[in-house]
């Protein structure tokens, strides 16, 4: 189910996507952005999308790290966006694992991805728009997350996605090798949609007033590449 807000969001897979996919780490010494990352924040902030992390952490249900202490993954993470201009609008983690150890976090969950619960949380408490907003990732499970969100969905293909498990809602809208690539081609996306807007504005008010629509070019809609495809999380 779809939440719809004001707003417009980047959701953006952590571990892989946005930095080095450390497996289990809380060290922020051990935190790198991840080539790309820094240019495609901006890009992403200059086009209208605020950007919210949401990321499977069953590190805290395997017994391998307190929840408390992704703090200081967040803070590492904002001073690195900070650095390039940028502001990291939320975080969303899953803490949850099946197969957990630690009570209270070895259950099933609806905010593990695939599962749409952290972005459609994050949505309801920042005031987010689903349908106009964006999933980017760098397996399919981040894709079918965003899918179910209501959201379209990006995927970074940098080797983390091993299995291809094909199914509904797990083709992308694109696929790419970078993370400024990805925040490329959403911007360009909002471009052709604000720029069809436009121009069915134009042709209805040409209507109401019973004049031709002017000629000009004609607005195409969105694009689904059908690149060549190749998680991380356990």
């Amino acid at each position: 189910m779809a939440v719809t807000g004001r707003r417009r969001a980047a959701f953006i897979d952590k571990d892989g996507t946005l930095i080095d996919d450390v497996p289990y780490n809380v060290d922020p010494a051990r935190v790198t952005l991840l080539p790309g990352v820094a240019e495609g924040l901006r890009s992403l902030q200059r086009a209208g999308y605020v950007p919210v992390i949401v990321s499977n952490q069953p590190g805290v249900a395997l017994g391998h790290f307190e929840y408390s202490a992704l703090r200081a993954i967040e803070v590492c993470i904002d001073a690195l966006a900070g650095a390039a201009g940028v502001t990291i609008a939320a975080y969303a983690w899953c803490p949850h694992h099946p197969a957990g150890v630690r009570p209270g976090y070895a259950v099933a969950c609806e905010c593990r991805k695939p599962a749409p619960g952290l972005l459609t949380d994050a949505a309801a408490q920042h005031g987010l728009d689903l349908r106009n907003s964006w999933m980017i990732g760098d397996i399919l499970d981040d894709i079918e997350a965003g899918h179910r969100a209501g959201c379209r969905a990006v995927l970074v293909d940098r080797g983390g996605e091993t299995q291809w498990q094909r199914g509904p809602g797990r083709t992308p809208e694109a696929v790419v090798s970078r993370f400024d690539h990805a925040a490329a081609f959403i911007a360009a996306a909002a471009r052709r949609r604000r720029d069809r807007v436009a121009g069915d504005a134009v042709r209805a008010a040409a209507a109401l007033h019973g004049t031709a629509a002017p000629l000009g070019e004609r607005l195409e809609g969105e694009p689904v590449p059908q690149h060549a495809a190749r998680r991380r999380a356990p």
